[in-house]
């Protein structure tokens, strides 16, 4: 049985016209990552480095780029070495091992997103208890849980899969994910059910717990001086176009998988795409844009004056 486990290959159907484009797409893919790599290890360096970066929010966005480093290396090379090849498959196990770590550092990233909101509602909301309320302890600890949570949970339906007899061997995608569910011969109520469950727990709460940090800030920044508005919309926009994006890429998983939802190949292809290429690469670049403070150093990091 273990034998039979081991030599079973998935076939990756999602990719389009490989013949014609196929070095194509390494160069694109390729050059996404390495943005990824530079954009991310410099916000990351730029808050290691500057002692006035070592605030909470900093800390939390420093960890946001690191999640999306290891969530990017998780699936880049394999995509590489696809692009490059005849046939694009993959062994169940890699497969399932694929599939823990694309929802453990997705999940992480909302638990994450939750994270900063929360810093930034207790630093406007109540500014005086700041200090005492988001210390180290309480940093290292939410940091923790964003990470620990999600890579726990996971592993449930991950070692249901594994258990989970297969009748069909090519999925719809460019990677594993939820699209594993039906390879299977029988569908599963349980993974259905803790699907739903973790879906809620990863997904709706955290989003629901960040609108409703948001709303308080508004209603507490609409009646406050213009500078202490203007202070909210610089910290907490990065945040929520964050969110945006996120949620509906995320949205996006669920309507495939869950749903099953048959769109045109080359749709679901720019769609996966975009999952694997916009938060890793355009949350630092929001964050670096946006966030004054780290914009101001890598101004200082790239033009430096000419004596």
């Amino acid at each position: 049985m273990d034998a039979e486990f081991n030599g079973t290959l998935i076939t990756l159907g999602g990719f389009v016209e490989m013949d014609k484009y196929r070095y194509l797409y390494f160069v694109i893919l390729l050059t996404l990552y390495i943005l990824i790599l530079c954009t991310n290890c410099t916000i990351i360096c730029l808050i290691w480095i500057h002692r006035n970066l070592h605030e909470p929010m900093y800390i939390f966005i420093a960890a946001l780029s690191l999640n999306s480093l290891l969530f990017s290396t998780a699936l880049y090379p394999k995509l590489f070495f696809d692009v490059l090849s005849q046939k694009q498959t993959i062994s169940y196990p890699a497969c399932l091992i694929q599939y823990y770590l694309y929802y453990s550092f997705g999940a992480s990233d909302f638990l994450l997103l939750s994270a900063m909101s929360y810093d930034r509602y207790v630093s406007i909301c109540k500014p005086l208890q700041y200090p005492t309320i988001m210390g180290r302890r309480t940093v290292v600890v939410l940091l923790t849980l964003a990470w620990f949570l999600p890579a726990s949970e996971v592993v449930v339906p991950t070692v249901v899969n594994s258990q989970q007899q297969l009748c069909y061997f090519t999925t719809n995608g460019i990677f594993c994910n939820n699209t594993m569910f039906k390879l299977h011969c029988v569908k599963s109520t349980f993974l259905a059910f803790y699907g739903l469950f973790a879906m809620m727990s990863f997904g709706v709460v955290p989003v629901m717990f960040i609108l409703f940090t948001y709303t308080k800030i508004f209603i507490i920044t609409y009646h406050s001086c213009a500078e202490v508005r203007k202070k909210a919309a610089e910290t907490c926009l990065p945040h929520l176009m964050v969110l945006f994006s996120f949620s509906c890429l995320s949205l996006f998983d669920i309507i495939i998988a869950r749903l099953e939802s048959d769109l045109p190949k080359f749709v679901g292809l720019i769609m996966t795409l975009q999952i694997l290429v916009y938060n890793p690469l355009f949350n630092p670049i929001i964050y670096g844009v946006k966030m004054k403070e780290i914009w101001k150093h890598i101004k200082r990091l790239f033009y430096q004056p000419v004596h």
